[in-house]
């Protein structure tokens, strides 16, 4: 292979709405404009890339497409002065694997704006341990800490909880004091979401009322990523005062609910955007990642893989058999 090529996964419509993934040999030129060019050394699994990686037009439109929102790695060229040759970088979301070639090859070319420099505590590696879903999480986490949840305030509920949002999230939020209580509809997960730091492991038909307005006030902050009646009944067991997080909707993009918790408990509701999220909060939770919220349990909750056992992970993802946070070694 010629210094111009790489190795990458392929998503290609082989018929009408029949999509297949391939690993194939891709060259250098053919990436998209950008002005920093990058050797991926790590990249992470998303719903995403699963979701890109079935031919999803919500997600990517145009096809052949290599899939990967997350890449951690080092600088090949750059047209940009901030950034030098060799100098170990970051990108996670904006377009990244969407509609612009992403980090499941084995190089990247994007835009200056969307780079960041690894934090000095922090390496590639461990940066992919968290990836966007850390990244999410951090947001979720900070939205919570800047609404006044304090540890002391109650316990923190966190569902889906064995994806990777939803365990990172748990693993941050134990490092930083909250008990938390995780939800899962998986009975075997219990162990492990105790050994990210739960301290309460509940099933979803224990959560989910889908009867009454209100519930029992239970939760000083809530960090969901299911949706639907999921995120409905957190909503109405929140504590007075208290504050609900949504980034997903892996359940379900429907929220029915009442306007009670709101105006009867004051319960704030705040949506997370990690993709086009500003540069400066971004920086801010990364920064947090890498020292006071990094967990020590980073490597227990992360499955490493290779490029060519990419496909197998995503359709486990899509299925619903995901497990923690799954990084692939891609030098």
């Amino acid at each position: 292979m010629s210094d111009t090529q790489f190795r990458a996964l392929v998503v290609e419509e082989a018929e009408p709405k029949k999509y297949v993934r391939n690993i194939k040999t891709r060259s250098i030129d053919d990436l998209p404009a950008g002005e920093v060019l990058i050797r991926v050394h790590y990249s992470a699994l998303n719903f995403k890339d699963a979701l890109s990686s079935v031919g999803n037009k919500g997600v990517t439109r145009n096809f052949p497409h290599t899939p990967g929102i997350d890449a951690a790695g080092v600088v090949a060229a750059s047209d940009d002065p901030a950034f030098s040759v060799g100098e170990e970088v970051i990108v996670t979301s904006y377009d990244l694997g969407m509609n612009t070639d992403g980090a499941l090859g084995e190089y990247i070319r994007v835009p200056a704006s969307w780079v960041i420099k690894r934090p000095k505590s922090l390496s590639m590696k461990e940066a992919m341990m968290f990836g966007t879903a850390g990244l999410t999480a951090g947001l979720m986490i900070e939205a919570l800490v800047r609404n006044g949840v304090k540890p002391e305030k109650g316990p923190v509920l966190v569902t889906g909880a064995t994806g990777g949002v939803g365990s990172l999230a748990v693993a941050i939020l134990a490092k930083a004091g909250y008990d938390v209580t995780a939800v899962t509809g998986k009975a075997e997960a219990a162990d492990f979401l105790k050994q990210l730091g739960a301290k309460e492991v509940t099933s979803r038909d224990s959560i989910i009322e889908t009867e009454r307005p209100m519930l029992k006030e239970q939760w000083a902050g809530v960090v969901d990523v299911v949706g639907g009646d999921m995120l409905a009944s957190a909503i109405k067991a929140t504590r007075y005062g208290g504050t609900v997080t949504c980034a997903g909707l892996v359940g379900s993009p429907e929220l029915n609910t009442t306007v009670f918790p709101f105006i009867l408990r004051g319960v704030s509701l705040i949506g997370i955007d990690s993709a086009e999220c500003p540069m400066i909060p971004r920086l801010e939770v990364w920064n947090k990642l890498a020292s006071d919220w990094k967990p020590d349990c980073l490597e227990t909750l992360t499955t490493e893989i290779t490029l060519d056992e990419v496909e197998a992970q995503l359709m486990a993802i899509l299925a619903g058999k995901g497990h923690g946070h799954t990084l692939v070694k891609m030098a």
